[in-house]
């Protein structure tokens, strides 16, 4: 059975699918060379999606050390913080194992504690302090 793997590139100061564009020929070029069965771009308003599946993961980690492959991963737009590589399907294609049935935590699971009644300080009925004029001798206290 393949094993699917994707590379997920985000949009920074230059645009994810303008690097799709740019890399898109040596990456499959590198995938189909390394024994890649099926692949598939997915373009979404964050960025694009490349998923691979390959027969194995020897496949994946000779297809991932190729220099073509790790050039264009440094060239993505944000290679620190905008750039993943998982194993499964990208985006939002959920997880390889369904989730647990059961009840499903919720917000409004458990009632919270009425806030406490605070302080409040009514300045709407003092004085305001005796104003000086600047020069003047301070008053005694001050």
């Amino acid at each position: 059975m393949a094993e699917w793997w994707s590379i997920e590139v985000f949009h920074a100061d230059l645009s994810a699918r303008r690097w799709k564009d740019s890399y898109e020929g040596a990456l499959i070029e590198a995938a189909l060379a390394n024994g890649a069965q099926d692949w598939a771009w997915h373009e979404h308003r964050t960025g694009v999606v490349l998923e691979v599946a390959f027969p194995d993961e020897s496949s994946w980690e000779a297809f991932r050390a190729l220099p073509a492959v790790a050039a264009a991963l440094d060239a993505a737009p944000d290679p620190v913080n905008g750039l993943i590589v998982y194993r499964g399907r990208g985006g939002s294609s959920g997880s390889r194992w369904p989730r647990r049935r059961g009840p499903k935590p919720s917000a409004g699971a458990m009632a919270l504690t009425e806030p406490a009644e605070q302080e409040r300080l009514d300045v709407t009925e003092s004085e305001p302090p005796e104003w000086v004029p600047a020069g003047a001798p301070s008053a005694p206290g001050f």
